[in-house]
């Protein structure tokens, strides 16, 4: 039987930091590319490494000696493709669509895995005036956020530097990992985690971004906002989120419209209804046109249809939020406190004349 522990030079109590600094220091040691350097005793570094890293595997091996990823003893499977299966050690039931995914994904039936990380969508709040709702415009928006780095362009190392071949997956990018699932313990290929994926490894990382590609930063952008926008519409921004790892994507910003109520008009769906405008009622009863602004300010003159009903409603076609849409104009009664004997003569008389 191999003994892992040996072959890196650890105790058997040795901490995950103690066994990476052993797995280092040899394999810089015994690299085959070095003129000291052994072929045989490398790779015999490089496979306890791989099982004394892993906190599943390591816990085998110190249990039976050995990692299951090639059938077990005593009830194991070989299954086709040159995978393992074991039913007899059922582990948590995990993630069904994570288990499905790794298995077709080790069938080369699915797509790669991501090795960086794509940077994450961001949501802003804009708050605008009806005015600026109506007529539309172009907002300045800044927001900190992840941006790339400038020192090195996103790479997270120096171009100048170079890259050299990932000596934990031996340049392949991929190594091949077991796992215990409901249906059983499968082996699969899965990105390397040193060089995530490259089978390179940089030179020098960037000393600015520490390997990341991206640093904290503000952006500061314009934002289109068209004209008649809703309260709570959502307007998306592709490609000006989160900075994502080693240029490995942007998220997009989407901005949250949020329209300041107005002290004079209220929208309804594209409608804009004006407060209830006070009026006489000799001017009602004459139809005399009332003078009203508009939401951008303008005057206009409105008429009032003889025997025009309080509780109906005049619109202005057109000067809603949008050309298609109205301006919506209640009315209210102003009646007067006194009467002098005159007056109440004159309206004596419009009744008698009305009925």
């Amino acid at each position: 039987m191999k003994d892992y522990y040996e072959a890196l030079g650890v105790s058997k109590n040795a901490s995950k930091e103690e066994i990476k600094k052993a797995y280092r220091r040899l394999a810089h040691q015994y690299h085959p590319d070095k003129s000291n350097g052994d072929d045989k005793k490398f790779k015999e570094i490089n496979e306890a490494y791989q099982v004394l890293s892993d906190d599943q595997k390591r816990r085998q091996y110190d249990q039976f000696g050995q990692v299951f990823d090639r059938g077990v003893p005593g009830g194991g499977a070989s299954a086709p493709w040159g995978w393992s299966v074991d039913f007899g050690d059922i582990g948590d039931l995990g993630d069904l669509e994570e288990v499905f995914g790794a298995f077709f994904e080790g069938l080369g039936l699915g797509k790669k895995r991501r090795t960086y990380r794509r940077g994450s969508d961001l949501e802003l709040g804009l708050e605008l005036t009806l005015e600026e709702a109506k007529t539309g415009k172009m907002a300045e928006v800044e927001f900190a956020t992840q941006v790339e780095c400038a020192k090195c362009a996103g790479l997270g190392y120096k171009a100048e530097a170079g890259l050299k071949k990932c000596d934990y997956c031996d340049g392949r990018g991929e190594i091949k990992e077991a796992k215990n699932t409901f249906f059983g313990s499968f082996s699969q290929v899965v990105a390397c985690k040193f060089c995530r994926g490259l089978g390179q490894i940089p030179n020098e990382m960037c000393a600015e971004c520490r390997g990341e590609g991206r640093v904290k930063g503000k952006k500061k952008i314009k934002v289109e906002v068209r004209a008649g926008v809703a309260n709570g519409q959502i307007i998306r921004v592709k490609g000006m989120g989160e900075a994502g790892e080693r240029q490995a994507g942007t998220g997009d910003l989407y901005v949250r419209v949020r329209v300041k109520p107005h002290p004079v008009f209220e929208r309804q769906g594209n409608d804009l209804y004006h407060r209830p405008i006070m009026v006489s009622l000799v001017d009602l009863l004459l139809g005399k046109k009332l003078k009203v602004k508009t939401l951008e300010g303008k005057e206009i003159e409105v008429a009032v249809p003889p025997g025009s009903d309080l509780n109906e409603e005049i619109r202005v076609r057109g000067q809603g939020m949008t050309k298609d849409s109205d301006l919506v104009i209640k009315l209210q009664a102003k009646t007067p406190k006194h009467l002098n004997s005159k007056a109440k003569k004159l309206l004596e008389d419009l009744r008698k004349e009305l009925e």
